[in-house]
């Protein structure tokens, strides 16, 4: 089984800010696969699917960022999961606009909701990076709790459905495959090249 886990915060007044990019990307995959609808359940909102065979539980913990780890410990003590069958997806500021990096364990990076995972869990859980870039050390703050602008969801809704498409490799565990494919999903188009003219020879 799969425990996949969106960070961000609960209500309206944070739907579409940048920290909550987590919950919007397990918002799309649940959409794409046809999961149940999402009900209370861990202290926070979740559904289950399917994704790659595997059976899936989508996670959205509303018990704001900093205490994350309370909602995702009681989910995986309940289905009785060991950190690698949990894959958590958050913001990451150090990371470019619109780039993914996934991996299996590592630090928290002052990020609040890894943090409390951490403290929950260990370290030892997968985590899917979403970069939204970093606005300087003074900024990061309020630039976490803005919501996206607009020249910013021309990157995000097909980053947003680019992870949806391949989450089925999430489910099969193969990390790699998915990022392959998303990277290539979302890669600009090559510019065509021009064919050289033909050079008619002069007839005797």
């Amino acid at each position: 089984m799969l425990l996949l886990v969106g960070l961000g915060n609960p209500g309206p007044e944070h739907r579409n800010q940048r920290h909550n990019v987590g919950f919007m990307a397990v918002d799309a995959i649940a959409e794409r696969h046809g999961f149940a609808p999402f009900r209370k359940r861990f202290q926070g909102e979740a559904a289950e699917g399917m994704l790659g065979g595997v059976k899936t539980l989508a996670l959205k913990p509303h018990t704001y960022m900093n205490n994350s780890g309370r909602a995702v410990q009681e989910a995986a003590h309940f289905y009785k999961l060991a950190p690698a069958d949990i894959l958590v997806l958050h913001d990451e500021l150090d990371l470019a606009p619109g780039k993914i990096r996934l991996k299996l364990g590592g630090g928290h990076a002052g990020h609040n909701g890894l943090r409390s995972v951490d403290a929950a869990l260990g370290p030892d859980y997968r985590r899917m990076r979403i970069g939204i870039g970093h606005p300087g050390r003074e900024r990061v703050l309020g630039f976490v709790l803005q919501n996206f602008s607009g020249e910013e969801k021309q990157w995000l809704q097909p980053l947003l459905d680019a992870i949806a498409e391949f989450a089925p490799y999430l489910g099969k565990g193969d990390d790699a495959g998915f990022a392959t494919r998303v990277a290539q999903k979302l890669a600009p188009p090559k510019p065509e090249t021009p064919k050289p003219a033909k050079i008619e020879k002069p007839k005797d």
